[in-house]
């Protein structure tokens, strides 16, 4: 074998064997990329979903709670209007809001016409006031009577 030639051979070897490193780490590197892509695309996918999901709670949805079908109640906010509220909600907010001052359940049910001396139909509306508490729509005082918010 000729030995200029073996040797052009080799260093030939050792050029491809380089090269295929060089290749090996770019590879490597596009693939590394391409993996944090696909990471940040799903972050972005989930923060989307939770904006859109803050969003549309804002409007009231329904829901399904025990396999009976409920109303979603918004939480009170500079860009939710009341008259996102359900109807019979914005009713209890306005008697509420009528009364000379703070009101007791049962007060806001003689305003809406409800049975009153029937507990079953008194505890559902208190549910509803508390409800109201809790999304920040109504204020409730220590001694149980509700009011508007300031």
């Amino acid at each position: 074998m000729d030995p200029e030639l073996l040797e052009r051979i080799t260093a030939r070897r050792a050029e491809l064997n380089e090269l295929e490193e060089q290749l090996a780490e770019q590879w490597a590197d596009v693939r590394t990329e391409r993996d944090e892509l696909a990471v940040a695309e799903r972050v972005l996918e989930r923060v989307s979903e939770q904006l859109a999901d803050e969003r549309a709670s804002a409007a009231p949805m329904p829901g399904q709670v025990g396999g009976r079908s409920v109303v979603m109640i918004p939480y009170r906010e500079p860009d939710v209007e009341e008259t996102m509220l359900p109807p019979d909600y914005q009713r209890i907010l306005a008697a509420v809001r009528q009364a000379a001052g703070p009101v007791m359940a049962r007060q806001v049910g003689e305003m809406l016409g409800v049975d009153v001396s029937a507990r079953a139909e008194l505890e559902p509306l208190r549910g509803r006031l508390v409800r109201l508490v809790d999304r920040g729509w109504l204020r409730k005082l220590p001694d149980g009577r509700f009011t508007g918010r300031l």
